[in-house]
């Protein structure tokens, strides 16, 4: 038997912010935390579906509290007005989770001008970081987990036009912005051990995971043979409740180390139990990630 839900420790007094929790891997890895005692925070776009996914949450009447911010990561100036309400509601923050995500849309942008898919599942998330990051400073075991997939092995950086202004490709977009996921991760911990900061940053892949972003792309597009290759694969496709272990792994278990990546141990990291596991290779050089560092600042400030 590998590491499971029932082995989080006691979460109690603790305030975790998840992106994208009204449904999918986000609900429950939320879901996982409250019994546990946290305070889990839904960050979501839709206030609806969140008092949904909260009312839900709140069926179980034991564990922590549940509570609401609207961010939407495709609008920067939302991304700061939702740290802004955290800051005020609470004064400090102790896990924080990347978990929100776009897959495979056809082009569009975000209110800053970025492709959408960079623009959310990694520039909106950088941003955000940021602006927690001093919440987190003084709290006991802080950390921030940023989900990637297995997207981010045939993933790379288009440096000359990473919003795809041009030849835009569904899925080489989002292999981009799921590399730039772990890239981030990956150098935000380093940063942080350089500047002494107790907080620790880690990556985390569900697998192949059933939640409402394979459908959702597939529908963007209504393309015959993607929604084959999806029934021919569904087989394989663990529960949401599965795929959230390596993110639940990486924010809570007292062995996961900043800098390190979980993923599924089995069938070459497509499902099972929580394991560390290989990053891709852009994410291993210093130097590229330093890069998309330095490139992503000023994609944020401009």
């Amino acid at each position: 038997m590998g590491w499971s839900a029932a082995d989080i420790p006691n979460q109690q007094g603790r305030i975790a912010l998840i992106t994208g929790a009204n449904s999918g891997l986000g609900l429950e890895t939320a879901r996982a935390l409250k019994r546990c005692g946290a305070t889990v925070v839904l960050a979501c776009r839709s206030p609806r579906k969140a008092e949904l996914a909260k009312q839900e949450l709140l069926q179980e009447r034991d564990g922590g509290a549940v509570d609401l911010v609207d961010l939407d990561l495709a609008d920067l100036t939302s991304v700061e007005e939702a740290a802004a309400t955290v800051g005020e509601r609470y004064g400090c923050l102790d896990l924080l989770i990347n978990n929100a995500g776009v897959m495979a849309p056809p082009r569009r942008t975000t209110a800053q001008g970025h492709e959408l898919q960079f623009g959310v599942n990694h520039l909106g998330h950088m941003a955000l970081t940021q602006a927690l990051l001093p919440l987190m400073q003084n709290r006991p075991d802080p950390r921030v987990v940023t989900v990637t997939s297995g997207a981010q092995y045939f993933g790379k950086i288009r440096w000359d036009d990473p919003s795809w202004s041009k030849s835009y490709d569904r899925y080489g977009a989002y292999g981009q912005s799921k590399l730039a996921n772990v890239m981030f991760a990956l150098e935000l911990d380093a940063r942080l051990r350089k500047q002494g900061s107790p907080i620790r940053s880690l990556a985390a892949h569900p697998g192949i995971a059933r939640t409402e972003l394979q459908p959702t792309a597939i529908a963007s597009v209504g393309n015959r043979f993607e929604a084959l290759a999806y029934r021919l694969m569904d087989p394989l496709f663990q529960s949401a409740g599965m795929g959230a272990l390596p993110q639940l792994h990486a924010a809570t278990a007292a062995t996961a180390q900043g800098g390190e990546h979980y993923g599924p141990e089995q069938f070459g990291g497509l499902r099972g139990a929580p394991a560390l596991c290989r990053v891709a290779p852009a994410a291993s050089q210093p130097a590229e990630r330093q890069r998309l560092w330095s490139l992503s600042e000023q994609l944020i400030g401009g």
